[in-house]
């Protein structure tokens, strides 16, 4: 793919950084990013809401790169008057977007949500504010972990979509057939939304198991095995890494794909050494 058919999908994810040093790395980040001239940025939203104010800040801070920033917003652990607050600021941010999800509550927090499910949050906010939002959800193309089974899962889905979302986001996978085979059967279902894919570089292998135990995400046997043979030796496990989600990356765009939408991890290099080798760079 050449950098004149860079495709209008490219988004990219940050998580609210903690520490002053954090808010510093993550403004470069998003800068480097922001040369790349994506879609979008989003911001994700702590378990019950417990990032909101740094949400707010990190909001802030990287959409004056210019580039139009999506906050996460979660209905679980958040009232009906809170999250009309919250919409509110955001309007007067000038935010265009959301990423509406349910959300979790943090560990031994009991619910005290009025919204159970996305789908409720999605239709909140078009009663709220109406078309002011663009909105996004989420998709689960290996099944959401909490999901009963396949066929319920894309009818929550569906759910979302006809309540009033924009687009799907995918969670993050490693096997492109499981992608192109949600997406054929939510056409099947009558959802016609852009579901772009959601991409996680690969970096570090212990953290990259640990993440994908807990969100029900499959590493391939194959794919595992290499990553456990590197060891310490991270240059190599990211060579390949890089490697991997290249090809795969580039056959979800031949595929059809809407584009990509990168898990950065508050990093830029893992994402622009896959961007480089799909021929996408600054314009």
């Amino acid at each position: 793919m050449s950098a004149s058919e860079h495709p209008s999908g490219i988004s990219f994810e940050f998580f609210p950084p903690n520490t002053e040093a954090g808010r510093e790395k993550l403004k470069g980040v998003s800068d480097q990013l922001a040369a790349l001239e994506p879609e979008f940025f989003s911001v994700t939203y702590g378990a019950g809401g417990s990032t909101r104010e740094r949400t707010f800040n990190t909001v802030q801070s990287v959409s004056a790169s210019g580039i139009c920033t999506a906050p996460h917003l979660s209905c679980v652990g958040s009232d009906r008057g809170e999250l009309r607050e919250i919409l509110a600021q955001y309007r007067e941010q000038g935010v265009k977007r959301l990423v509406a999800l349910r959300g979790d509550l943090p560990s031994g927090m009991g619910s005290r949500s009025e919204l159970r499910y996305a789908n409720e949050l999605v239709e909140f906010v078009r009663e709220e504010t109406g078309d002011h939002f663009e909105i996004a959800v989420a998709a689960y193309p290996e099944c959401h972990p909490q999901a009963d089974n396949y066929h319920s899962d894309l009818e929550n889905f569906a759910r979302k979509m006809q309540a009033g979302a924009d687009i799907a986001i995918t969670q993050y996978f490693f096997n492109a057939d499981a992608y192109f085979h949600f997406v054929e059967r939510a056409r099947a279902a009558g959802i016609q939304q852009p579901i772009i894919p959601g991409i996680m570089p690969i970096t570090n292998y212990t953290r990259l198991a640990r993440f994908s135990d807990s969100c029900g995400t499959d590493i391939p046997r194959w794919l595992r095995r290499q990553l456990e043979s590197y060891g310490d030796d991270s240059e190599s496990l990211q060579a390949f890494g890089t490697e991997v989600i290249s090809r795969m990356s580039q056959r979800l765009l031949d595929g059809g794909a809407p584009g990509l939408h990168f898990y950065t991890l508050n990093q830029a290099e893992p994402c622009l050494k896959v961007l480089e080798n799909l021929g996408i760079s600054s314009r």
